[in-house]
């Protein structure tokens, strides 16, 4: 009973690509690469919806929101919103007594994070308040801002839809 090192250690003349090792050892940098191709494509295919390309116009802007807002809160403004499967009807209220109520409201009904979502509606005045017919949007989370028509003040507030009743913005 003659044993050597050399039988620990037997050549094997198969070629490595026909080995199970170099085959396990590769698979794990292999997914990696295939995860990176994967993840770059969908972060080049998909679009950044909160990136706006004026960014520095709309940040010089906002001194000018702010204002529309205090002039609707010195005005005492309020808007009750009904939201209908195909009709939004708004009533528009004020404590100062002096004020007269426009001839047409817009309407934007506005999705956090996807900006093409986002509806603009022109209201007309009728009897009971302003009306315009929309397209009922997505169930979920939605910013609506009402400004009159000379876009002198603005009211924004927020809604969960489907919403039954009323929803007021303002009135501070």
């Amino acid at each position: 009973m003659k044993t050597t090192a050399g039988n620990f250690a037997a050549k094997d003349d198969t070629p490595w690509y026909k080995q199970r090792w170099p085959w396990i050892l590769m698979s794990g940098p292999l997914m990696v690469i295939v995860a990176s191709v994967i993840s770059a494509w969908v972060a080049l295919s998909s679009s950044d919806g909160l990136v706006v390309e004026d960014y520095y116009k709309k940040g010089l802007a906002a001194n000018q929101t702010i204002a529309m807002s205090d002039k609707a809160k010195a005005l005492g403004l309020a808007a009750g919103i009904s939201l209908t499967e195909n009709e939004i009807v708004t009533t528009l209220s004020s404590t100062d007594k002096s004020y007269v109520m426009p001839q047409q409201l817009t309407v934007t009904l506005a999705h956090p994070t996807r900006a093409g979502m986002d509806q603009t509606l022109k209201l007309q005045r009728s009897e009971t308040g302003y009306k315009g017919n929309y397209r009922l949007p997505r169930a979920g989370h939605w910013i609506v801002t009402v400004e009159d028509e000379a876009g002198s003040w603005r009211l924004m507030g927020n809604v969960m839809l489907p919403a039954s009743g009323v929803t007021v913005i303002g009135g501070e």
